[in-house]
């Protein structure tokens, strides 16, 4: 049985199915959901390598993050599963290290993702966070593909 069960979200269709699968399995365990939004400061960071951006980018890049979580609060809410929500901060770190790491933190006993599914060139591209978790994690991760996402 699982007793908390951690979805990384995003505005994708990939998250929020992810995020509607879990909400279901939270249900049949009575497990508390974690969602999760990664928002990346590195990516804004102007001033050279190691240089984090001000505290009025980090402030706008949370509020993104926050906003982010708006249609998986609602989902939670109307589920009326008990819940955490939160922003998590990356500094150019690797995605998947990050969840496997908060997942470890939080005592999370499956993490449950949304995939695009890309392959080929659109793979090497983009890489694939679910697959770097995939292949760290000592966590079961249960992962949903959509075909048609955004």
């Amino acid at each position: 049985m699982y007793h908390k069960i951690m979805v990384p979200v995003d505005e994708s269709a990939a998250a929020m199915r992810a995020l509607q699968e879990a909400i279901m399995l939270a249900r049949l365990c009575n497990a508390v959901l974690r969602v999760v939004n990664v928002v990346d400061l590195a990516q804004f960071s102007w001033g050279g390598v190691g240089a984090l951006p001000s505290e009025e980018v980090r402030k706008a890049v949370n509020a993104a993050g926050k906003k982010g979580l708006e249609q998986a609060e609602k989902l939670l809410k109307e589920s009326g599963l008990h819940h955490e929500i939160e922003v998590v901060e990356s500094a150019g770190d690797k995605i998947a290290d990050m969840l496997i790491q908060e997942a470890t933190e939080h005592n999370v006993d499956l993490l449950v993702m949304g995939t695009h599914g890309f392959s080929g060139f659109m793979h090497i591209l983009m890489g694939s966070v679910a697959e770097g978790v995939l292949r760290q994690s000592d966590i079961p991760v249960m992962l949903l593909r959509v075909r048609d996402d955004d």
